[in-house]
């Protein structure tokens, strides 16, 4: 009512100028640039008001939505009952907890454990971006993040409740180390300060409690400030799942998918070490649609195994090599099979010569178990598989290709492992001090030896890997089962 009255004025006082002979063309553009300027600080937020959809609800999920996490979320449940249980807190003369800081790679649930932490403490979930914090203008960062708390606290006051979680996501982008930043450093340095005495600012007896909970993928790159006691007192490892978790993880994200009798998620949760949930719900997602597309009503074992390779690799290619590549690949990827199970019975699950990505052909390994320490003995043998491939080629169709060209740069990389973890002929070694000559003739010759091991193993077994390789070429892809039954048919023979 009170824009209508005054814009009905001016547009009188407009006409009245005009009647005198007054040039009003001044005052028009006068009153264009203060509405441009009015738009672009208040209603575009450029002064520290943030779009609505930032301050999400926790949407229901809870600590039992979260699977392969067991040990990040006790400790976090462990910290949030100094929120729970503020009375007796008080009482004990405890500081409460100001700040939680999850750490892990991308994709193992970092921000789905903040939304349960704020479920688990019936309190308002404040969630917004490291990013949206810097501008070019300075002041910005700093009015934002009060801003942000006050938002909190408002939303805990109007719903009735007396905690708030303001969660911040890639605060690494907002906590960055002062003095890091070439340009503009002093505004990054201001948005940092607020952020600090923001937090110094939390007290147990407020009426609203808040907790900030961050996460990142590079705490190496925070402010030591925002990590000392009392502001960051806890760090939480959200880590890549071990198989129970990537278990664990699958069975959630199939429990609403019609799966068919056939399915084993334990086999499936053997072959994606490495993976994150992210990983994970886009396997059972990508199962699903593969079923879909052929007008399947479950989804069977097949599905998740080309999914896997999806999500590993890409989807497939329509180039189509010719025959003498596609025999080519087949020798090179039968190579880097048998080797495996010769070496490591029952590791190889899946070998294919159908493009995906930047691969020609790809064979999956199933380790038994996930391992995070390793032997000489161990890197040396997987060296030796990395090198099958193009040992496959010599043997069989008498000189190698360029396929081989990322296997060799793996083979060097874990001979580089060996090297500086003390565990080749040159001893301990200090990685500063080795010259690169001698860095040099140290992988040569690791290369040599494991090459000429790998060449005889194949070679003992040539006609193995002919069947597998003609086999390969005929069916495109060939399973475990598959590969068992070549080589134990060899033995029978």
């Amino acid at each position: 009512m009170i824009k209508e009255i005054v814009l009905g004025m001016l547009i009188g006082l407009s006409i009245f100028l005009v009647w005198i002979g007054y040039n009003v063309l001044p005052i028009f553009l006068l009153v264009l640039l203060g509405g441009l300027l009015y738009f672009t600080i208040f209603q575009k937020g450029l002064l520290g008001n943030f779009n609505a959809n930032l301050y999400k609800p926790s949407g229901g999920i809870s600590f039992e939505d979260i699977g392969g996490q067991d040990i990040a979320k006790n400790e976090l449940k462990e910290a949030l009952e100094f929120l729970i249980k503020s009375e007796k807190v008080k009482e004990m003369g405890i500081r409460p907890l100001k700040g939680i800081l999850l750490t892990g790679p991308p994709g193992t649930g970092k921000t789905l454990l903040a939304k349960a932490a704020a479920a688990y403490t019936d309190s308002v979930f404040v969630a917004t971006n490291g990013s949206e914090f810097i501008e070019m203008y300075a002041g910005v960062g700093a009015q934002r993040v009060r801003s942000i708390f006050k938002k909190a606290r408002d939303l805990a006051l109007a719903e009735k409740k007396n905690s708030s979680i303001i969660f911040i996501d890639e605060i690494d982008v907002l906590a960055n180390k002062r003095g890091t930043h070439k340009s503009s450093h002093m505004e990054y340095d201001q948005t940092l300060n607020q952020l600090l005495v923001e937090m110094d600012g939390i007290r147990n007896d407020d009426k609203v409690r808040i907790l900030v909970i961050a996460a990142t993928n590079r705490a190496d790159m925070l402010d030591p400030a925002l990590l000392r006691p009392g502001r960051f007192d806890r760090q939480v490892k959200v880590d890549l799942p071990d198989k129970k978790g990537r278990l664990e993880i699958l069975k959630l994200h199939t429990r609403n998918k019609p799966l068919d009798k056939d399915v084993d998620l334990e086999a499936i949760a053997g072959e994606t070490f490495g993976f994150s949930g992210a990983h994970l719900e886009s396997i059972a997602n990508e199962a699903a649609i593969l079923a879909l597309r052929e007008n399947r009503d479950k989804i069977s074992q097949r599905h998740f195994r080309e999914a896997v390779d999806k999500v590993m690799l890409g989807e497939k290619l329509n180039n189509k090599p010719s025959d003498e590549e596609i025999y080519r690949v087949a020798v090179h990827e039968a190579g880097h099979a048998l080797a495996s199970e010769l070496i490591f019975p029952n590791s190889v699950s899946h070998v294919t010569i159908t493009s995906r990505g930047n691969a020609l052909g790809y064979t999956r390994h199933n380790p038994k178990d996930d391992s995070y320490l390793y032997t000489k003995e161990y890197l040396e043998n997987q060296i030796q598989i990395f090198l099958a491939g193009s040992a496959a080629e010599q043997l069989l169709l008498g000189n190698k290709s360029t396929g081989a060209t990322n296997d060799f740069q793996q083979a060097v990389n874990l001979s580089k492992q060996i090297i500086y973890s003390g565990l080749s002929d040159l001893g301990v070694i200090s990685e500063e001090d080795l010259s690169k000559d001698v860095l040099h003739e140290e992988i040569s010759r690791i290369i040599r030896v494991e090459e000429e091991k790998v060449k005889k193993l194949l070679n003992r077994n040539l006609h193995i890997l002919k069947n597998m390789a003609d086999q390969l070429r005929r069916n495109e892809s060939i399973v475990a089962e598959e590969i068992s039954q070549l080589i134990n048919d060899s033995k029978c023979a």
